[in-house]
């Protein structure tokens, strides 16, 4: 029996694993449906004060009902929301061998996402952390993201997003004169294809060549794997994101060194990082190492064009479906335009100059929750309304129950943008798009800027109709994007009669 083993193939070995476990998950999730009620109660109670909710079964726990809701249609996120429905408001469960607890509710993301007495840190699932790396933002330590925070930020002023504007608006431009009119373009093709080459740009003067083509393509692969399972088999997406993102490394060092060497005059992220490390020492700041800069770029990279190419989607699927709200900012960029036509390109004047455009795009974030939860590692011993959350487990903020809560907002389904036309009524920590406290996403105004020269340009230069309405996201997917990428049929507008 054991040559037999022997003699199998490796893969089909771990087929027959996967499978085993796989049905072994099943039956006892199919014994655990059948029991009644008051018996689910009890099991869920059986700790008091604990959340309620089930830790599945030894060592892997819902590991399996977790990886069977990123591989369906309805995303990862689904097995968060049939949670909630049977459990409530906090619930626990275990994931990859870890205790999770997740709450949807204003009051605790505001306890949880203000780390009142430094209880909480963020921390991205293992695979997340290893494709991206222990240095970015995204996993650093308290102590480290505040270090790596405080030289980051300066990159994120006025001054450089309207340099980012200067670079957005021609690539936008440009790929909208080349949509063939009458025909069908998917928008999330299209829109990862601009935020790439913009992020690329402003972060490294990388435009073209063949520099360029292999960061996009290794960039996809470290996407695919940040929810992947962490099996580090030649043929799985996990081991295809850590061999791209070798790459992606070595491709940044060789910039990086280039850059130290010939000290070239080049206007963007990278260079101001490399300028300003001659100055850190003698002005008490910590000076980043190559190794934080290239995981920071990476992550930017990740989260410039991947986040912000699926909030554009997702705004054009909105915009096309409600003609009320399309008429509205149709009305606002055309008069906008009127004013700005003889200008080669966009600034931030403009867009200062978008209000109801800046609530179509607050509230297009708001129905799709790109970033659906935020996770953070619980340091000390803690309670919650009334629940003990224990040291060494990990708390989420479920971002799309409270953006979808009708208590939080009146018929909380409907796309209504004029919902934010009094900010000061809204209620606290009920919108988290980017997150909030001392880890709110920096690049906050930078997604809205490259969200509105979209709309504008797209405004003012096609009518669309969109041509699949299915809302299903992608699987496999850390953020929430189109399953179809959401086709639209384009009409120029010097063409509309």
């Amino acid at each position: 029996m054991y040559q037999l083993l022997l003699d199998v193939d490796p893969y089909w070995l771990c087929l027959y694993a996967a499978l085993g476990v796989g049905a072994m998950a099943f039956v006892m999730s199919q014994l655990h449906k059948m029991l009644p009620p008051q018996q689910l109660n009890r099991e869920c109670s059986r700790t008091d004060n604990i959340p309620p909710g089930s830790l599945g079964l030894p060592f892997i726990g819902e590991t399996i009902h977790f990886m069977a809701a990123i591989n369906s249609d309805k995303g990862f996120y689904d097995f968060v929301r049939v949670r909630s429905l049977r459990y409530g408001n906090c619930f626990k469960t275990n994931i990859f061998g870890e205790t999770h607890v997740f709450v949807r509710r204003t009051e605790w993301a505001k306890t949880i996402l203000n780390n009142e007495m430094g209880r909480f840190t963020k921390r991205y699932i293992r695979s997340i952390a290893e494709v991206v790396g222990n240095r970015s933002l995204l996993c650093a330590s308290p102590h480290h993201h505040k270090l790596l925070r405080a030289r980051l930020v300066n990159l994120f002023s006025s001054n450089s997003i309207s340099l980012l504007v200067k670079h957005f608006d021609p690539l936008v431009v440009d790929a909208l004169n080349g949509w063939q009119d009458g025909g069908t373009v998917i928008v999330l093709d299209e829109a990862l294809q601009i935020t790439f080459k913009a992020m690329c740009k402003m972060l490294l003067s990388l435009e073209t060549g063949a520099d360029l083509d292999l960061l996009q393509e290794d960039v996809g692969q470290v996407c695919k794997a940040m929810l992947a399972f962490p099996l580090r088999f030649p043929w799985t997406p996990f081991y295809k994101g850590l061999q791209a993102r070798k790459r992606i490394m070595s491709t940044l060092e060789k910039i990086i060194s280039r850059r130290r060497s010939l000290d070239p005059n080049f206007e963007d992220f990278l260079q101001s990082l490399l300028a300003e490390d001659g100055n850190s020492c003698s002005e008490g700041m910590h000076r980043l190492t190559d190794a934080e800069i290239q995981d920071n770029i990476l992550t930017m990279i990740i989260a410039g064009q991947d986040t912000t190419a699926s909030a554009i989607t997702w705004m054009v699927k909105y915009l096309g479906e409600n003609e009320e709200a399309l008429d509205a900012i149709k009305a606002e960029q055309l008069q906008l335009a009127e004013k700005t036509w003889k200008k080669s390109c966009l600034t931030l004047d403009d867009l200062n100059e978008m209000p109801y455009a800046s609530k179509v795009v607050k509230e297009s974030l708001r129905m799709a929750s790109v970033v659906p939860w935020f996770p953070r590692l619980v340091l000390k011993d803690c309670e919650i309304e009334g629940y003990k959350i224990k040291k060494g487990w990990n708390v989420n903020i479920d971002a799309r129950s409270i953006h979808l809560d009708p208590t939080v907002y009146n018929e909380p389904h409907k796309f209504n943008p004029s919902r934010f036309d009094d900010e000061h009524c809204s209620k606290p920590y009920s919108f988290l798009a980017f997150g909030m406290g001392a880890r709110t996403c920096l690049g906050i105004n930078m997604a809205k800027a490259m969200m509105l020269v979209y709309l504008h340009r797209l405004l003012t230069t096609y009518k669309w109709k969109v041509m699949d309405s299915d809302s299903s996201t992608e699987k496999w997917a850390l953020f929430s994007r189109l399953r179809s990428g959401c086709p639209v049929q384009v009409t120029r507008i010097s063409n509309i009669e």
